[in-house]
């Protein structure tokens, strides 16, 4: 058994054999020609990109006497050697399984030795997230300082995983996706090699399936390379890779918009039967749907990428409204994402085939009746604000996020859907609130709006607390709009009394009011409850007055007008 799989046999020698990392390859021979060979390197991106290939590469280069334009010639015996893995001043290393400190260890001791053959002592260590911390660490400093003539070239597909301190001292690749046009031209260059015919389309279809690695489009050749004799359809790729024939997908679909639910879920439970994934089914009805929106725009492209456009395809790209096409596509990415937490994925498929299948797009807008014409109107201008503030941040302007989201909404008009306040809720707190509780709050309210993240800051930015007892507090906010909202978010009223029982002794419940209310319910209680508060009428007249102005500018311009001794406040 001396075969070879087809990913090792035509793996990349050169730079220019390397498949869409243009930018890369250009990178690093000039590198080589210009002599600004830096001491280390992190290779990054997606699995089967080509990162080892370039490590290879670029140690053969670095190596190699009969450079030709940044390029190893692959001929001498240099380069044969790091070719065949077998000269010993080139390593590769693989950490998911020497990631102890032992081996870097090791591998650090023998780092002071000069290389015996090469010009240049290469490391290429693959996968190096895996390595332990304790590992980095003792990477570390070699990685910083390493002798003369030693280089570094570290590749992961994870790179957030890697110390931030590690990433610092290396020059950093980012290896991209590779497009499926690449992916498809290096498949037909390969081909021929091998003395196999093959369709074009079967080709895109592998080529989607790979999902931008070309080792995974490889081995996917390779497995279809076994199962063919001479000649590779789009048939057999499509049965190879699990994917949907184009039939499967222009009938199915075909049933949805006739809205022929039996139809449709006959051809579901034959696509099945057939042995077909959901994973995959899901995934090849997204990107029929995205062909037949593509078709709408640009039809010259989605032949590129479809190949030959059967006569229903084309009919339903005519006859679907974008609507439709886009709530197709949002009804089969809500089960991609159900599915995974379901046990019965085929069930759930045939409950999203009937919801398709009867699917209106009339019957999904909700007609407003005769008395909502207003708040229809209301919600419309908060919509075009709401636009107008995205306009704005794009273009960069200075006012804050959450600056912005109260002005969209600084102008509430009068509707039906007011916020309400809870007056008992509001009485119940004033009969056992304390000045001492209030003051402890406004004292850490800075603080406490910091601690919030940007959604819970921006509802509560435009409030402040205006009574408050060891269990509740009345918070008063300026806009209507803002402390309905509020009072609905039962999330935003958890996080509240959290952050602040972190910062004082107790953890208030949110209770909420309109500023523009607060004062004549305020003095509603006041009046309802002077014998409970032992308030005669003069005191109730004075707390009304001052209270009001206390958190405004009123005693600190009278202190300005008459001085500190003649202004006293009464409560």
């Amino acid at each position: 058994m001396n075969y070879q799989a087809l990913y090792r046999t035509f793996r990349s020698q050169r730079f220019d054999e390397i498949v869409g990392q243009r930018a890369v390859s250009i990178t690093l021979k000039q590198a080589i020609l210009q002599e600004k060979v830096s001491h280390a390197y992190l290779f990054t991106g997606p699995r089967g990109t080509g990162k080892t290939s370039v490590a290879r590469i670029f140690a053969k280069a670095l190596n190699c006497p009969n450079l030709q334009n940044g390029e190893p010639c692959n001929k001498c015996e240099m380069c044969i050697a790091i070719t065949k893995g077998r000269l010993e001043d080139v390593l590769e290393i693989d950490a998911a399984s020497n990631n102890g400190v032992d081996e870097i260890r090791n591998l650090r001791d023998t780092v002071k030795y000069p290389p015996v053959l090469a010009t240049y002592k290469v490391y290429i260590i693959d996968e190096v997230h895996m390595l332990s911390t304790s590992a980095f660490n003792a990477l570390l400093k070699t990685l910083e300082e390493p002798p003369a003539k030693v280089i570094f070239i570290l590749a992961t597909t994870e790179v957030h995983k890697v110390l931030p301190t590690i990433v610092s001292r290396t020059q950093r690749f980012d290896f991209k996706r590779i497009g499926i046009e690449d992916i498809v031209q290096h498949l037909k260059d390969i081909l021929p090699k091998i003395n196999i015919k093959f369709e074009e389309e079967a080709l895109y279809i592998i080529a989607r399936a790979a999902e931008g690695g070309m080792r995974d489009a490889l081995s996917i050749l390779d497995q279809a390379v076994s199962f063919i004799e001479d000649t590779l359809t789009s048939e057999d790729a499509m049965m190879i890779t699990g994917s949907l024939t184009k039939d499967m997908m222009d009938q199915y679909m075909l049933a949805i918009y006739e809205k022929k639910v039996e139809a449709a879920l006959e051809i579901l439970d034959e696509i099945f039967s057939q042995g077909k994934e959901v994973r995959r089914f899901l995934e090849d009805m997204i990107l029929y749907n995205r062909d037949l929106l593509m078709y709408k725009h640009a039809a010259q492209l989605v032949s590129k990428t479809r190949g030959i456009l059967t006569d229903t395809f084309k009919k339903l790209a005519t006859e679907l409204s974008f609507e439709n096409i886009y709530a197709y596509i949002k009804f089969f990415n809500e089960a991609q994402q159900e599915i995974r937490l379901s046990n019965l994925a085929s069930v759930y498929l045939e409950i999203v085939t009937v919801k398709l299948a009867t699917y209106s797009q009339a019957s999904s807008v909700v007609q407003p009746e005769q008395g909502d014409h207003k708040d229809l109107e209301f919600l419309r201008e908060e919509l075009n604000q709401l636009k107008k503030v995205i306009t704005d941040l794009q273009k960069g302007k200075n006012a804050s996020s959450e600056d912005r989201l109260i002005n969209t909404i600084s102008n509430p008009n009068p509707s039906k859907n007011a916020y309400k306040n809870p007056t008992q809720q509001i009485h119940q707190v004033l009969l056992s609130a304390t000045k001492a509780h209030l003051t402890t709050l406004k004292e850490v309210w800075p603080d406490f709006l910091a601690s919030l993240d940007a959604r819970c800051k921006a509802m509560m930015k435009a409030s402040k607390p205006v009574a408050a007892s060891d269990t509740q507090m009345v918070v008063a906010y300026d806009y209507d709009i803002l402390a309905l909202k509020a009072s609905q978010d039962e999330t935003l009223k958890q996080v509240v009394s959290c952050n602040l029982s972190k910062m004082i002794d107790f953890a208030p419940e949110l209770i909420i009011v309109t500023s523009s209310k607060w004062p004549k319910l305020r003095q509603t209680f006041i009046e309802e409850n002077r014998e409970k508060l032992q308030l005669d009428k003069t005191q109730m007249t004075q707390k009304n007055v001052f209270k009001e102005y206390e958190d405004a500018e009123f005693v600190e311009k009278a202190v300005q007008l008459f001085g500190k001794d003649m202004v006293k406040v009464i409560e």
